[in-house]
């Protein structure tokens, strides 16, 4: 096949388990820092419009999610 090894069910079922896995490890990570942090940052962002920190949380996505592919990738 041209191009097409994606398609076998080990290589499918492979990418997903570990799209799951890390989106996992995303979400349990962004919780644990959330809670050490000394405020909510839900409220913070949406409620009272913080701007600075909505960058700073952003900023984290990114580095976590960086950090999970790569431990993914190899």
């Amino acid at each position: 096949m041209w191009g097409l090894d994606w398609l076998k069910p080990a290589a499918f079922f492979g990418s997903l388990l570990y799209a799951l896995i890390g989106v996992f490890v995303f979400w349990v990570s962004f919780v644990i820092i959330d809670k050490l942090t000394p405020y909510d940052l839900w409220a913070e962002i949406v409620e009272k419009k913080n701007v600075a920190l909505a960058i700073v949380v952003g900023a984290m996505c990114i580095a976590i999610g960086l950090i999970v592919s790569a431990a993914v990738h190899g």
